[in-house]
């Protein structure tokens, strides 16, 4: 029986002693329950809507401000020309779009018939049908109150139109998602499992001592991880076309800078990770916590990121894959130019000069 305390007070000591270790061991099940809790949620709330009405009259005011006062909308604004409808989904300002007919009330008047077009962005299937639907049941739900009160019968048909997926294929969502989710399993998790391998086996001193620069002993390590994320990148773009039947409608070469770009940001946070654990088990807890986890439940690539709380709406901000994929999604589906993703583009080109310089700044030419 005393050994087996002496054995299992050591395994505590083992465990105290490291306090990454202990870090993940503790923070593990709070970050699950809280991304979990809040970050997965099959409700899309405060979806930004514009509308389009040349008449502007009491029934198409009417459907406007029931779907305003609905916690599942808020109004953008108003667009004055009809050539201005796409432009605003290519600048990613709304998620929904109503258009009402000229002389909205007239035909109820006249035919007791009316028709509205809800347009949506189908790059996300699922979020577009969601909306879709809201919107198509707000509509009903006006119209039945109308009738309720003894007002002129009419019918209201709401019609359907989806953007740039009007299949409503899932595989146009989820394709640039899992580009960034494969990119960042490869070069980030890998990476600092790589670096921290050749900490605990001693290699990397012996590595240290070596005539070669420290910078290029950095380099050396991280483009076999380069060169297998750009060979994935071409597969999984490969199979996206020819199997899954997802066109590449952008250019193809903006395409791929801008992975180039989001590439060089998750070695960088590979690099930052393996120069503060020493461990491969912590590396890899810390990758999966850090940057896995993240990726899945802030990314947008399940979950809408406006329907979560908004603490984790700022959090989400700092995530490379977020931009990354709102990146890939505006070139790849909605054909759009450079000039469109300068945003996404300019921080991640931030988040890759400042993590590249802070990890070669605290990479240690000699361990302790």
């Amino acid at each position: 029986m005393r050994q087996f305390l002496i054995f299992t007070q050591k395994e505590f000591f083992h465990i105290f002693r490291d306090r990454w270790t202990m870090m993940m061991l503790l923070a593990l099940p709070i970050a699950m329950i809280i991304l979990f809790g809040f970050g997965i949620t099959t409700e899309i709330k405060n979806t930004k809507f514009a509308i389009y009405d040349p008449s502007r009259d009491m029934a198409t005011l009417g459907i406007v401000n029931t779907m305003e006062k609905n916690e599942y909308f808020t109004l953008e604004g108003y667009v004055e020309n009809p050539d201005e409808m796409e432009t605003i989904f290519k600048e990613g300002k709304i998620g929904l779009l109503v258009v009402f007919s000229e002389g909205f009330y007239e035909n109820i008047i006249r035919t007791g018939d009316a028709q509205v077009q809800l347009i949506a962005d189908g790059t996300d299937p699922n979020t577009a049908s969601t909306i879709t639907n809201y919107a198509t049941n707000i509509i009903i739900g006006y119209q039945q109150e109308l009738l309720e009160v003894g007002e002129i019968p009419f019918q209201i048909t709401p019609e359907v139109k989806l953007l740039y997926n009007p299949t409503m294929k899932s595989a146009y969502n989820i394709v640039p998602g899992v580009i960034g989710m494969v990119l960042m399993l490869i070069c980030a998790m890998m990476t600092s499992v790589s670096m921290a391998k050749e900490k605990e086996l001693g290699t990397m001193e012996v590595i240290l001592v070596s005539p070669m620069p420290p910078i290029l002993i950095v380099i050396s390590k991280v483009i076999p991880y380069f060169v297998i994320s750009m060979v994935n990148l071409m597969n999984v773009l490969a199979l996206a076309v020819f199997v899954l039947e997802v066109p590449i409608v952008g250019n193809f070469f903006l395409l791929i800078f801008v992975s180039l770009l989001f590439i060089f940001v998750a070695l960088a946070l590979g690099l930052l990770i393996s120069t503060m654990v020493e461990t491969q088990l912590v590396a890899l807890l810390l990758s999966v916590v850090g940057l896995l986890m993240p990726v899945i439940m802030l990314s947008g690539l399940m979950f809408p990121i406006e329907n979560m709380p908004i603490v984790l709406q700022y959090v989400a901000q700092i995530i490379p894959a977020k931009w990354y994929i709102s990146a890939m999604r505006d070139v790849m589906i909605k054909g759009l130019g450079f000039t469109s993703i300068i945003m996404e583009v300019a921080v991640l080109s931030a988040m890759a000069i400042v993590l590249i310089a802070i990890s070669l700044k605290k990479f240690k030419i000699r361990l302790e």
